[in-house]
Parts: structure tokens; C-alpha cells; sequence
């Protein structure tokens, strides 16, 4: 009989308890939804971007994974700056190539042939 009582005691404590977390508490409002994360170090505007800005660039976690706007921005900025990087490389080659042209190479005529 004393161990019954004893279980009816500890369900009442436990159902009160239940009931005062989820009644609120002591807070009479719900609580506030934590606002979104942004992107705390963006990719420079100002300069070229270098291989230390792409390895220290993290995105913020979102419910679902990382926030596409964020990542959407930050792939569309390097491949705009690969995209001009390429046009400059080849504009280089292709300069190369034409001076190459019209200097001579080590194969023409030289002073020992004049013997």
C-alpha cells in the first residue's frame, strides 16, 4: 500500500511538472524565431580575388543546408572572375604568339653562316 501511494505521489509530481513547461513557465510569450544567419565575410569588392579569400569563405548553416542566395553569389562573382582571367590569358597568348612570329627564332641565319 505505502509503495502505491508512493507511485501515485511521483505521477502527480511528474504530470504537474509536465503541465507547468508546457502552460510556459513564466514567460507569457513563445519564443522568438532566431533570425537567419548571413554571410559574415563576404568576397572582396574592391580587389581581385586570391586563393586565401575562396579557402577562409564559409556559408552560414541554414535549416536545410547552406543558403542559396549566398552561395548563388558567391559561385557567380568566381566565375565572372575566371571568365576575365581566361579572356586575359588568352589575349596574353595570343600576343605571345604573334611576337614569337615576327622575331626571328633560333634557327635563322646567324654570324657563323656569313663564313
Amino acid at each position: 500500500m505505502l509503495m502505491f501511494l508512493f507511485l501515485v505521489l511521483a505521477l502527480a509530481v511528474v504530470v504537474g511538472a509536465v503541465t507547468l513547461a508546457v502552460v510556459g513557465g513564466g514567460e507569457s510569450a513563445p519564443l522568438q524565431d532566431a533570425a537567419p544567419e548571413r554571410l559574415q565575410d563576404p568576397l572582396p569588392a574592391d580587389r581581385p580575388l586570391r586563393g586565401t579569400d575562396v579557402e577562409s569563405l564559409r556559408f552560414p548553416v541554414a535549416a536545410r543546408g547552406y543558403r542559396m542566395a549566398d552561395v548563388d553569389d558567391a559561385l557567380g562573382r568566381l566565375a565572372a572572375e575566371l571568365g576575365e582571367r581566361d579572356a586575359r590569358i588568352a589575349d596574353l597568348q595570343s600576343a605571345l604568339a604573334g611576337a614569337r612570329a615576327v622575331r626571328p627564332g633560333p634557327d635563322g641565319p646567324g654570324p657563323e653562316d656569313a663564313r
